[in-house]
């Protein structure tokens, strides 16, 4: 039966087992730096930096929609736009 141990006395470098076990961490990391440098030179700008109150400008025009337009307005996020829905007569 082999020994488990027969090259005991060689550096910890020269075992292959030893970079196997390295190598996915290591690759693990590098790739997380790299994903980060993506996420970082990709980084989305703001639309318009009056955001917010051209927002509750839109959100008072909403009530002079059309009735014509609100099946398309309700398919579209109907939670989020607070439109009511007026049945046509």
């Amino acid at each position: 039966m082999p020994s488990i141990a027969k090259n005991s006395s060689s550096p910890w470098w020269k075992h292959g087992h030893v970079w196997l076990v390295l190598s996915g961490p290591v690759v693990v990391v590098i790739a997380s730096f790299f994903t980060f440098y993506l996420a970082y030179i990709g980084m989305d700008t703001l639309v318009d930096e009056d955001y917010y109150r051209k927002g509750v400008e839109l959100n008072q025009t909403a009530d002079s929609v059309p009735t014509n337009l609100a099946p398309a307005m309700q398919a579209r996020n109907h939670a989020a736009t607070g439109l009511v829905v007026k049945p046509k007569p």
